[in-house]
């Protein structure tokens, strides 16, 4: 088969993909009934008709190196601070900005839009009156700013309207009150007040800020041009749970929004009154605040709202508060027999800052030996390196530190380079009739040709836990957010302290009791749990705990899920149809531009190509599900519908709403290559290389392996094809 190279951007596949310390699939051609392992897909298709051998990998850490190739083509290991290094740093955010534009989807209406006010040199004077001494320095709230309800410098209602306007907007701003205080029967009242049309967008920000200051219970809207006065049922809502007058302060703390102010409800000691305020603003107003409670010196507590990160504050006028805001250190992470999210949850421990802070272009594997570039915010280089060895007991290095200017991307990168040793070899079972050497040189030249599948691998699934992402993201996908929860507390069968907690969560559903079980580097179970023990075990809680972890760590399950349809459809493609291109398979169209949407780069296979036979197997693409992309035009694209509604997804629109996800899905290749393959033999114990004349004794001789891959592409499934054994 001839080798051809299609670019083909794989949008939904995170980058690249970790090669975890999980047992590997099952590549035999017979599964195995006896088998208690759950497999997640089946494998049983090979591009190659070899017979391959067995081995082992991953009996230590050093066994699996993995090394990051950035967009430039260097390993980040090799990378150094001096000039050219920034200038090739520098260059890869341009390729990554260039990358990583997407288009919108839908477009605003054409009549309607909603204005904020935005009166350029507007500020607010905030202190910390009212908030008590507790609060202050503690946690993720230390600040001493807190709003006081007291602005200055914004226009005023009388230098905006004529008098008569003024005079009418106040009647009907008192009518509103009145109305709502009024315990008989209301008295008719216009439901919202006109204040005509505005055609100059300055005047109408300063009229949006002006009113809302003014009057916190009224909210305003454009209508093509013309601002219209409404009550704000929302401050109705709140003044049954707070006083007026904290209501009136809260929505004008909000209407502010001056970055790093804080918002103190009076103290109260009433614990069920302060979680219904956290509820009811998390509700109405999460997007934009969050909410905590603080002791205060009587024995009470204070619900304290701050402004969430990036959620549309007016730009800074405070240069050196906008440098610091900036600040990006880019490093290289070393790490050892340890997860990616938890070797950050040690990192953003000891630094003081969320994990969120951290970037990275895709997860790498637990069981193995890990380098790769990452970059946090809001830490200079100085603060890094002077963690030096309190996280090497962690398994946890860094360096080729250095100042950035932007965040990494998933999927920036060349992709990843593996130094892999497989030990234990040995013959299949009933193989006799070739030497070991033989069979191993032989399938190793095989995949270099012919290349293999493109499968993911079995640790995107977490395959030998009890419960596996995959079905976690089904879960979400029903919407079934209560079952979800439980499937990711489900525990392994071992008795070390998170498995404990998880068990005795699932027993309890003692959210709050669980978090002071779990250690702190299990960043997304105390995520999770927080956001539980706030708002409960129950539907809505749950979707509150699962927006509470960040939207690449949610998306990780349903994109588990589709990658699990992705191999079983890849399987029942070379199954139905074999290497043979079809009418109705689809093709990435190489001439595409660079911008098109993804559909615009797939082609559909018609009847007179196939029997021109003008395309190859390796230029096939397959969909990864979602509601932007086509199915292929046969079989393949029935069956795809076929499955889906197996596990109650025939009306999914993979549009989730309620947990902020959206998955338009992508394509991927079916067949991928391994890049610069090469090969050694080395002796046990002694890693001392055999030379090629030398016969190979099962019992004392190793396979070393060297090659790198593509992003989101999987060294286990290159391993499985040339092997063709469990691993």
């Amino acid at each position: 088969m001839r080798r051809r190279q299609s670019p083909l951007t794989e949008g939904q596949s995170n980058g690249n993909e970790n090669e975890a310390g999980v047992p590997g699939r099952q590549y035999n051609i017979e599964m195995e009934e006896d088998s208690c392992r759950p497999f997640m897909f089946h494998s049983s298709s090979y591009m190659n008709g070899h017979v391959g051998f067995c081995g082992s990998i991953k009996q230590s850490p050093s066994d699996f190196v993995v090394t990051e190739i950035d967009t430039s083509g260097q390993l980040v290991t090799e990378i150094t601070t001096d000039l050219k290094s920034k200038e090739i740093v520098s260059e890869q955010l341009k390729i990554c900005r260039q990358d990583c534009k997407i288009p919108r989807m839908s477009s605003p209406e054409p009549c309607i839009e909603e204005e904020c006010c935005s009166i350029p040199g507007d500020s607010a004077l905030c202190t910390a009156e009212g908030l008590p001494p507790s609060t202050r320095g503690v946690g993720d709230f230390e600040d001493n700013n807190v709003f006081a309800c007291h602005v200055d410098k914004v226009a005023t209602l009388d230098s905006l309207l004529d008098d008569s306007v003024c005079e009418r907007l106040r009647l009907f701003a008192c009518n509103t009150k009145d109305t709502w205080n009024s315990k008989s029967e209301p008295a008719v009242h216009l439901s919202e007040f006109s204040l005509g049309l505005v055609l100059d967008k300055r005047t109408r920000a300063s009229l949006h800020c002006a009113i809302r200051q003014q009057y916190p219970f009224l909210i305003t809207v454009t209508k093509c041009g013309e601002i219209v006065v409404k009550a704000n049922q929302d401050y109705q809502e709140l003044c049954h749970l707070v006083s007026e007058e904290e209501a009136y302060g809260f929505l004008k703390f909000l209407d502010a929004r001056t970055e790093d102010s804080k918002f103190a409800f009076k103290p109260d000691g009433n614990k069920e009154h302060r979680k219904k305020v956290h509820h009811f603003i998390s509700k109405k107003f999460g997007k934009l605040v969050e909410t905590k409670s603080f002791p205060d010196t009587q024995k009470n507590a204070v619900v304290v709202v701050r402004f969430r990160e990036r959620s549309g504050f007016r730009k800074r006028t405070n240069v050196d508060r906008r440098e610091k805001e900036e600040i990006y250190t880019a490093f290289t992470l070393r790490k050892e027999n340890l997860e990616m999210l938890e070797a950050i949850g040690y990192l953003s421990s000891e630094l003081g800052v969320l994990s969120s802070d951290f970037s990275y272009t895709g997860i790498k594997d637990k069981k193995a030996i890990t380098y790769q570039a990452m970059v946090v915010k809001k830490v200079t280089p100085k603060r890094l390196k002077e963690l030096g060895r309190s996280i090497e007991k962690k398994g946890i290095r860094v360096a080729n530190v250095h100042s950035a200017s932007q965040p990494l991307r998933l999927g920036q990168l060349q992709g990843n380079h593996f130094n892999i040793i497989v030990r234990n070899l040995k013959q299949h079972s009933n193989d006799c009739s070739a030497s070991l050497k033989e069979r191993i040189l032989e399938a190793i030249e095989n995949v270099k040709e012919n290349g293999f599948i493109n499968y993911y691998g079995p640790q995107r699934f977490g395959q030998g836990q009890n419960v596996q992402t995959d079905q976690i993201g089904l879960a979400l996908l029903n919407e079934e957010l209560v079952k979800a929860v439980k499937l990711f507390f489900t525990p392994e069968d071992t008795d070390d302290p998170v498995n404990k907690a998880k068990k005795y969560f699932l027993q309890s559903e003692d959210a709050k009791g669980t978090l002071a079980m779990l250690p702190d580097f299990k960043v997304r179970e105390k995520m999770l749990l927080r956001a539980l023990n706030r708002y409960g075990m129950n539907q809505e809680g749950c979707c509150r705990g699962w927006l509470s972890i960040p939207h690449s760590m949610r998306i990780f399950y349903v994109h588990a899920y589709c990658s699990k349809i992705w191999n079983e459809a890849a399987s029942y493609r070379i199954k139905t149809y074999g290497t043979k291109v079809v009418n109705g398979d689809l093709i990435f169209a190489e001439e595409s531009t660079a911008n098109s949407s993804p559909n615009a780069k797939v082609h559909v296979v018609t009847s007179a190509e196939e029997t021109a036979d003008i395309y190859t197997i390796n230029q096939v693409v397959l969909p990864m599900a979602g509601y932007n992309i086509q199915y292929p035009a046969n079989k393949v694209g029935e069956w795809y519908h076929k499955r889906l509604a197996e596990d109650g997804l025939q009306a999914c629109k993979f549009r989730l709403s309620a947990l902020q996800l959206n998955v338009p899905g992508c394509y991927r290749h079916i067949l991928k290559y391994p890049h610069n393959l090469s090969y050694s033999f080395l002796k046990d114990n002694v890693n001392e290389k055999v030379t090629e004349d030398s016969p190979l004794e099962d019992s004392v001789t190793s396979l070393s392996v060297s090659f790198w891959l593509d992003p989101s592409c999987y060294a286990t499934v290159c391993l499985g094809e040339i092997m063709k054994c469990d691993i």
